[in-house]
């Protein structure tokens, strides 16, 4: 699946002897890798997995017939190679007939048609029912070929084939919403799952069968962790290898020469984005006026260097600048808050005895959720909060634990503003976030965006192949939603991992870092582990 929502004790089996330094003798069970996670997982099952804790634990156990490379080129993955009819209507991938799913069972063109009816089935809980586009037929010539005829052109075809696969064996007949094996998966990569204890950690296992070669890391420990200053004296003292810094951790708590040695930090353009957005059911957003005035009255760059500390770059729409569809042109809202008065009044709103504007006798005055595990993001809403202030509008902060905040709150659409961003698929196809069907429960347009013209574009936008016609067709979408400050986009973070200098093999590239997990390892000489 190619879009995710984004954004402490000691486990004996885990971690190097809590409190004390990983060195030498006291580093435990070197080849396993303990990163940090956020938030619990809630589903592992692919086309389930909504949350990027879960994204994340189910894209180490399952695989998809294509996936991107290094260079962000798409490449086959359970798939060896396809054909591409010349009209564009056929793609027929050929299987990789060596592959195994994780208890033994072969796995076969018969998984794929499973998988594709699943998802196609309009009982299945998913977001993602429309990704593989419009679809005729999936067809299982023999064993090893899938043979995929649509309706119509889809340009997304090959990245929405990446959708990880699932057994029909072990899922034939059952309702995977509620299903156990969303917390027992069996899939076919490189991981297989261990344990899972909730609020906890999950544990998955190197899987020896791996028709590639197994990884060189014994075991992928994720421990939930949800406070980053936890989670960076875990990271000091081996309860964890990696992790994502925060801004004020990369710039000013990490340049000891004790963390220098032990450990590697990296600094590259998140593939993703951080927003306040507007519950535009309710009337208070409704007006296009009030929505620009908003993002006027915020100080977009303030947030960047006081939240960020410059380790990001302004957002002016849905898609990041390291996005071919990224308009370049669209200048977004400047801090401009006497543009901001002027369009509030123009709107009906004024100033009522205590500052706090009124229209029709209702105070301009609503709370903004955000996810506790989240520092960045409450900064941002403190920051958003005075700056919303100072042109009468008042502004109320609430922090909500990860998954009580998308399943009880965004999924009932019971907000009236949050903070959320999106890590995006590298196709700009952003149909399930934007377009105006999809706002059921459960589906990404839960802040119910709505303009016409954008739907007819990102239909186009799927039906077409010409690189040239697409980007002008993504650049338009950009430029509309833009203008229609459908939310205000805050920033494109940095993304800023770090992770122990004992694994070797870690490379940073256009699509991140652990592209290549597979092949990380330790060293077997403890000498040459912080070399």
């Amino acid at each position: 699946m190619k879009k995710i929502a984004i954004s402490a004790i000691c486990a004996l089996i885990l971690v190097s002897a809590c409190g004390r330094r990983p060195e030498g003798g006291l580093v435990r069970d070197p080849d396993y890798l303990k990163v940090a996670m956020g938030a619990d997982a809630k589903r592992l099952i692919p086309m389930l997995a909504t949350d990027s804790a879960s994204g994340d634990i189910s894209g180490l156990i399952f695989q998809g017939l294509t996936k991107y490379d290094k260079n962000i080129k798409i490449v086959g993955d359970l798939a060896k190679s396809w054909d591409i009819s010349k009209d564009g209507l056929v793609i027929t991938f050929h299987l990789h007939r060596r592959v195994k799913w994780q208890d033994g069972a072969p796995f076969t063109a018969a998984d794929v048609l499973f998988t594709y009816k699943v998802l196609r089935d309009p009982n299945t809980a998913t977001p993602y029912s429309d990704d593989l586009g419009p679809v005729e037929k999936v067809e299982a010539p023999d064993e090893y070929t899938v043979k995929v005829t649509y309706k119509k052109p889809f340009a997304p075809a090959l990245e929405a084939w990446g959708m990880g696969i699932i057994p029909e064996h072990l899922l034939k007949g059952k309702n995977i919403n509620n299903d156990p094996f969303n917390r027992h998966p069996v899939g076919t990569n490189f991981f297989k799952f261990g344990q899972w204890i909730t609020g906890n950690r999950i544990v998955l296992d190197a899987y020896s069968g791996y028709f590639r070669g197994g990884p060189h890391i014994d075991k992928y420990v994720s421990r939930i962790i949800p406070d980053q200053a936890t989670q960076f004296l875990e990271l000091k003292t081996g309860g964890i290898d990696m992790m994502d810094l925060t801004p004020l951790q990369y710039s000013r708590e990490t340049d000891t020469p004790d963390i220098e040695r032990r450990f590697r930090k990296l600094r590259y353009p998140a593939f993703a984005y951080d927003y306040l957005g507007y519950n535009l059911t309710n009337p208070l957003f409704q007006d296009r006026r009030v929505r620009q005035a908003l993002s006027y009255a915020i100080d977009q760059k303030s947030i960047i260097q006081g939240v960020l500390l410059g380790l990001g770059t302004p957002c002016t729409g849905p898609f990041p600048p390291e996005s071919w569809a990224y308009n370049k042109d669209v200048k977004g809202y400047p801090y401009d808050p006497e543009k901001a008065k002027a369009l509030l009044k123009e709107a009906g709103w004024t100033p009522g005895p205590d500052g706090v504007l009124t229209k029709d006798g209702r105070r301009f005055e609503f709370t903004i959720l955000v996810n506790q595990s989240n520092k960045q993001r409450e900064m941002a809403a403190e920051i958003i909060q005075q700056d919303l202030a100072k042109v009468g509008v008042k502004v109320g902060i609430t922090a909500l634990e990860w998954q009580a905040l998308l399943h009880d709150f965004i999924d009932k659409k019971r907000f009236e503003a949050l903070i959320m961003g999106w890590a995006l698929g590298r196709d700009p196809d952003i149909y399930d976030i934007w377009d105006s069907s999809k706002t059921k429960e459960g589906e990404f347009n839960f802040i119910s965006y709505k303009n016409p013209e954008v739907d007819k574009l990102l239909v186009e936008g799927r039906e077409t192949f010409d690189f040239k016609k697409r980007q002008e067709i993504y650049r338009r979408i950009h430029a509309i939603i833009s203008d229609d400050a459908a939310c205000t986009f805050l920033y494109v973070p940095d993304a800023l991992p770090i992770i122990s200098r004992r694994f070797k093999g870690v490379k940073k590239a256009p699509i991140g870092i652990t592209y290549n997990l597979r092949e990380w390892y330790v060293p077997r000489n403890r000498a040459e582990w912080y070399r």
